[in-house]
């Protein structure tokens, strides 16, 4: 997700192994707010990655996420793994 203050933009993604993360929503300015906002009642962990953000947006809903941006996404699911309680933090890391 982005933050800017004028126009937040979100990206909302499943991962189902053994396939790649799919694109399952996006939005800008008011939208990317209501998906930042139902993914915070829900307790979905979020990553604030601006650029990550904007190259995410451009998929196409329910396509998976291009080879190039597997590097990206890898940093994304390691934080979403770590926040929900699935994979302990490496010892001598801050989390």
């Amino acid at each position: 997700m982005s933050t800017d203050s004028k126009e937040p933009v979100a990206v909302a993604l499943v991962y189902e192994t053994p396939h790649a993360p799919r694109v399952i929503a996006t939005g800008r300015g008011e939208i990317g707010q209501k998906i930042i906002d139902t993914a915070r009642a829900h307790g979905v962990p979020l990553e604030q990655n601006p650029a990550l953000a904007e190259a995410l947006s451009t998929i196409p809903l329910e396509d998976e996420i291009p080879a190039e941006l597997y590097r990206a996404m890898a940093t994304v699911i390691a934080f979403i793994l770590k926040a929900s309680g699935q994979v302990p933090a490496a010892p001598g890391l801050k989390p």
